[in-house]
């Protein structure tokens, strides 16, 4: 230890940190998920909450930990990030988590949301020699997680008929097992089951069912010498900005306007979400050929749902107009296209980097095969969407680092000839101010199976935009962040018979005193095409709709037991003139109590109709995931109880209660309720070994 680094250790051993990094502390999840999934407009995919979750549950080892992987936390700014590893490359590997208040641009506010999610430990495969067997058999870090869930209320899917049979197949019993056992850069095996309301627990090969509905398996081995990575089962592929390829950790337009732009080159990771689509099923290994190049390759066999069609007419051989990514096998219709066309994709790519990852570059190939043609409907705004068996698509992407600013970009070509780009810069223009510039350009021939790049639609087709961010931190007590996005849409998009175009902007003023308060005021606006039926001419002209969103906001933690969330948010919507209105008021209360947790919500609601709908999320049991949309007139509670039975079983039992006014029935269809109150629970348990 150089005497130098001593003396830092010694002057950062007492400081007002020290008690804070003495053990792993507990985050603030419900305000790094508000913060970062999007403006809260839509039902968020809760496959980004499980990442976040999986950090927190199995926190990075800063001495193993890639630069990727600390992007992929959206709390590090680049600047930080390349602090951080001219840091290691001067005084090596870190010896105690007290030295991140030694790295530059390392305040203590950035610390305190980074320390939930990494360690520092000087452990790693040199200091286990262990076999692999072994390895397994004694980790501690393993968990069996066991969840029930069920809507208490009558569903008409589940009412029988006068012959005793009902239009969902099986109960509605929600059911999950997950097992996991893992260790950071060096192995993880996992299994995930799980039976959806109204499936069946059933055993049937002639559709395909043996017990739950739907299995997951993966086992990871890392770092064996040249070989960096090794995934046998189910698995997530992301490089460069993800039009090609992406796993699943993008974020969309959110008050985070300047770190959640840019993606990581993440390679390939375990699949571990229970969401039944976007995911590879087989083999991918990355080899490291030199010092600074990188082989990735992969192989995926995975069966999706469709109805299959025979017409001569269109197609000499069986086709279908689309494929099911629901998931859901409940009804009779739903069993017949369970796994009926087979999606077969290989996949490769080259990455360099330089020694410091300031420059990174990759070559991404990806080419897919169906086992029954994908035939168009005829709809003309679905007129340039994938149709065939095959696609094949090839990108380059980049980043590089020059002194304050990162550059990013990715451009691609599919099978069909369309083109698609994206890309921009991050830059720190002073210490306390930060912008960010991204462009796009997505043809609407152009075919991204498994991408999920920056956009405002949800496939990177058929678009156009211009984004710009900024963040402003004159002090450690206010924050202001700011977005604008403008868009076009070259060619026709569903309700839009025209081309079309829009905008969007969100501004967010924070307040934070100290770190039991933190209180914020936002405003949203956009503006976006909708048809607009004319009853005299049958023509449907596309005109601009307006929204406008707001947000008050307070979180208050008066002492260590309670904590206490009170917010207002309200919306208005206008539509050809005619402008309706919608609004939430909520009050969370949450207590800690050492081993009992508890957390309730109250919530009342008024929207005129269901443009301006509420989002807020809501805290849920572990892995689980709640944002439901509040619409309608009426109100919502929930109350969430976690026990720490031992040092190695938790449980958790989780109410939700929504009593809407002025209607007779929730829902249509076979998910319709006669009634309107509507509650849900939840039973959980982790059983760590």
């Amino acid at each position: 230890m150089t005497p130098l680094r001593l003396i830092i250790l010694l002057l950062f051993l007492h400081t007002s940190l020290t008690a804070q990094m003495n053990s792993h502390i507990e985050p603030d999840l419900q305000h790094i998920i508000e913060s970062s999934l999007g403006a809260q407009d839509e039902e968020a995919d809760g496959e980004l909450y499980e990442t976040l979750l999986l950090y927190y549950s199995h926190p990075l080892n800063l001495n193993q930990a890639s630069v990727e992987e600390l992007r992929s936390l959206f709390i590090l700014t680049e600047e930080q990030v390349s602090n951080f590893v001219n840091y290691k490359v001067r005084y090596g590997r870190l010896l105690t988590i007290y030295e991140l208040q030694a790295i530059p641009g390392f305040d203590l506010s950035t610390i305190y949301k980074l320390l939930p999610f990494v360690r520092v430990t000087d452990d790693g495969l040199q200091a286990d020699t262990r076999s692999l067997l072994s390895r397994i058999w004694s980790e501690q870090d393993n968990y069996l997680l066991l969840r029930y869930q069920r809507t208490l209320e009558k569903q008409e899917g589940y009412i029988e008929n006068d012959e005793g049979n009902s239009r969902y197949a099986g109960s509605p019993d929600q059911l999950l097992l997950k097992f996991r056992v893992r260790h950071a850069h060096d192995f993880s095996l996992g299994l995930t089951a799980e039976k959806d309301a109204g499936e069946a627990l059933t055993f049937d090969k002639s559709t395909g069912r043996y017990g739950a509905d739907f299995y997951s398996f993966h086992f990871q081995l890392q770092d064996k010498g040249r070989l960096k990575n090794l995934v046998l089962g189910d698995y997530k592929v992301q490089f460069g900005q993800s039009l090609l390829l992406a796993a699943g950790f993008n974020i969309g337009k959110n008050p985070e306007t300047i770190t959640t732009n840019r993606r990581s080159n993440l390679g390939v990771l375990p699949f571990t979400s229970t969401i039944e689509s976007n995911y590879f099923r087989g083999g991918a290994a990355t080899y490291k050929l030199s010092r600074h190049l990188e082989y990735s390759g992969f192989y995926s066999r995975v069966a999706h749902d469709a109805l299959l069609e025979k017409d001569t007419l269109v197609s000499q051989h069986p086709f279908t107009r689309s494929v099911k990514v629901t998931g859901m096998h409940r009804t009779a219709s739903e069993l017949t296209a369970n796994n009926q066309i087979v999606h077969q994709t290989l996949g490769s790519n080259i990455l360099y980097h330089d020694k410091d990852h300031n420059l990174q570059a990759n070559i991404t190939m990806v080419a897919d095969f169906f086992s029954a043609p994908i035939i168009g409907s005829g709809q003309p705004y679905k007129q340039f969407d994938f149709y065939g068996q095959d696609n094949l698509s090839v990108s380059i992407s980049g980043n590089y680092n020059w002194q304050n600013v990162n550059f990013f970009a990715e451009t691609g070509r599919s099978g069909s000839g369309g083109l698609g780009a994206v890309g921009g810069f991050i830059a720190h223009l002073t210490p306390s101010l930060q912008t960010s510039m991204l462009l796009r350009s997505y043809a609407r021939n152009f075919h991204s199976l498994h991408g999920q790049a920056f956009g405002e639609l949800g496939s990177n087709q058929n678009e156009k935009g211009v984004y710009w961010g900024l963040k402003y931190q004159p002090s450690r007590k206010y924050q202001f962040t700011a977005y604008f996005d403008r868009f076009t849409f070259p060619w026709l998009k569903y309700r839009v018979d025209a081309p079309s175009d829009g905008y969007e902007y969100l501004g967010r003023l924070s307040y934070k005193p100290n770190r039991r308060t933190h209180f914020f005021v936002q405003f949203r606006e956009q503006s976006k095409a909708r048809n607009r039926s004319d009853n005299a001419s049958r023509i449907k002209v596309p005109e601009n709709n307006l929204k406008r969103s707001y947000i008050i906001n307070l979180d208050y933690k008066p002492d260590k037991i309670i904590s206490l969330k009170s917010r207002i948010q309200f919306s208005n919507y206008n539509a050809y003139g005619q402008i309706t209105q919608g609004f939430a008021i909520v009050q969370d209360v949450n207590l800690d109590l050492n081993k009992i947790r508890v957390g309730g919500r109250l919530a009342l609601f008024d929207t005129e109709d269901y443009d301006n709908r509420q989002y807020a999320y809501e805290r849920d049991v572990l892995y689980g995931f709640s944002i439901p949309p509040y619409s309608g007139q009426g109100t919502r509670q929930y109350i969430l109880l976690q026990y720490k039975a031992t040092r190695k079983i938790d449980l958790w039992v989780r109410f939700a209660r929504t009593h809407y006014r002025q209607i007779e029935s929730i829902g249509s269809g076979p998910e319709k309720i006669e009634g309107n109150i509507k509650t849900d629970m939840k039973l959980q348990t982790r059983i760590k070994f």
